[in-house]
């Protein structure tokens, strides 16, 4: 009876592995995305240490403030100029700079500064304020797995919405646009 019993345990674990995998394969949850644990929590704090040299209307470009959350819903995101995918996201970066009713802010990670100058030089500063992320720290704090991520931080100053990944057409249009006007109806 043991033996038998034995014999059936392969049997039996092949089973429930393929109610586990089926069950997976027929959810409507998307493999790809990946979870944040910030989503609802207050944003992190980001260091003070501004993009020397990068101007915006002939006025130097501060810092993201330490207490930055106001009462505009923010977009934050974090890029580099060694980042093709930050280059190919930039044109929706500059679209969103163009709106009153939020704040469009970034976060230069491991970057030099003046490749990051000349990047925003280059093709055109979205963001109200950069702050640089040298060590990547603030990146880690952010829950950053690799450059570009987009977060949007409602009023309350809690994270709304993560993009892991470029902005893309589909994604700006489908998924970006309909979670910050979420954001902005909270």
């Amino acid at each position: 009876m043991l033996r038998r019993g034995l014999a059936a345990l392969p049997l039996a674990l092949f089973v429930i592995l393929a109610a586990i995998f089926f069950r997976q394969l027929a959810s409507d949850r998307d493999p790809s995305a990946i979870p944040s644990a910030l989503i609802g929590q207050p944003a992190p704090a980001v260091d003070a240490v501004p993009l020397e040299g990068l101007l915006k209307d002939a006025e130097p470009v501060p810092a993201i403030d330490p207490d930055w959350v106001s009462d505009k819903v923010t977009v934050v995101n974090v890029w580099a100029s060694w980042c093709g995918p930050c280059r190919a996201e930039h044109p929706y970066l500059m679209e969103l700079a163009k709106r009153d009713d939020i704040t469009v802010v970034g976060i230069n990670h491991k970057d030099a500064t003046a490749n990051a100058v000349r990047f925003l030089g280059t093709l055109g500063n979205p963001f109200s304020a950069v702050s640089v992320d040298d060590d990547g720290t603030t990146s880690i704090d952010w829950g950053v797995y690799g450059v570009p991520e987009t977060f949007i931080v409602a009023r309350d100053g809690t994270i709304a919405y993560k993009q892991v990944g470029p902005l893309s057409r589909q994604i700006y249009a489908e998924i970006f646009l309909p979670e910050l006007e979420r954001a902005l109806a909270r």
